[in-house]
């Protein structure tokens, strides 16, 4: 088997096609393989087995026409995943838990499993930056404390504590990685061009919260890295260089999109516009730190900023 971590894994960070010859033959299997994971896989560009667990059978010609081998199993079904056990030598786990309560029984069904027979070398876990709750508009590193407020990111903080046992109990290398917003202009809703279309306000600058982004393929290539890179139970803030708040943000895709930008209005009267989804967004405020992953990933990101990113 080959070691737990690439040799030089700054090479593949950087040239998605240099995967060494020596870790062609492993097995990555991608739980959760919607776009992201789509992403992970082209990243991987066939150098490696690609198994993708499904619970849709409609799904299964689309992963073999990409390469993939589909393996169809529920992960709120623990009994259709027992052939899991051993499969794989390494496992990207970007499934998001359930959409109620406290924790995620999905990433315990998964990690049980995965214990059985030989387990995974190393599993990546996508977590979000929601974890550390409202921070004010500090700067954030890994090192802070999580501090989660809603229950959706409650969730999260469960299943990460479910991926760092399953490292402490197995050996296997286990990565966190909190992502904030996702874009990409080949991402369905990956960009705020319908938000402002539809006209959605924004809250003025004295009210506004700092937001942190990351490009679609930035994630997937920071997964890729963290498969051989990452350190034992080490998490990794993956964003990238931009400092905006969200209003600044709007107001840049806007003058890229040449339409109009939107409409600020104070957070006392934010209720009678927004939606609670989006009220719960802006409600947070921080300035994510990414050293670590430049350092210790060695991701040398294709989009330092939305403005190239949304402009590409």
């Amino acid at each position: 088997m080959p070691a737990l971590r690439s040799p030089h894994p700054q090479l593949y960070a950087s040239r998605p096609g240099a995967l060494p010859s020596r870790f062609r033959r492993e097995r990555v299997l991608l739980v959760g393989c919607g776009d992201i994971g789509l992403r992970v896989a082209r990243e991987l560009g066939g150098r490696v087995r690609l198994l993708a667990l499904t619970s849709n059978p409609a799904r299964v010609p689309e992963l073999r026409q990409r390469g993939i081998t589909p393996l169809t199993g529920d992960l709120d079904r623990p009994a259709s995943l027992q052939r899991l056990g051993g499969l794989a030598t390494r496992v990207v786990h970007l499934a998001p838990p359930p959409d109620a309560g406290r924790t995620d029984p999905r990433t315990l069904a998964l990690t049980r499993v995965l214990r059985r027979r030989s387990h995974p070398q190393s599993l990546v876990y996508g977590s979000t930056s929601g974890v550390y709750g409202d921070c004010q508009g500090d700067w954030v590193d890994e090192n802070r404390p999580v501090n989660a407020f809603t229950t959706r990111a409650q969730r999260r903080v469960h299943a990460e504590r479910l991926v760092r046992h399953f490292g402490r109990a197995t050996g296997a290398v286990s990565s966190i990685l909190r992502i904030p917003g996702i874009y990409a202009p080949d991402r369905v809703g990956g960009t705020p061009r319908e938000r402002l279309q539809k006209g959605t306000p924004v809250l003025r600058s004295e009210d506004d919260v700092f937001t942190n982004h990351i490009h679609a393929d930035d994630l997937a290539r920071a997964c890729v890295a963290a498969l051989w890179g990452g350190g034992p139970q080490r998490i990794t803030n993956v964003n990238d260089d931009t400092v905006l708040k969200m209003g600044d943000y709007f107001d840049l895709a806007a003058d890229l999109y040449g339409l109009p930008r939107p409409v600020r209005v104070p957070r006392s009267t934010a209720a009678d516009h927004l939606s609670l989804m989006l009220l719960s967004f802006m409600s947070e405020s921080r300035r994510m730190v990414n050293a670590r992953l430049k350092s210790e990933l060695r991701l040398r990101l294709r989009y330092a900023t939305v403005a190239t990113g949304l402009a590409t």
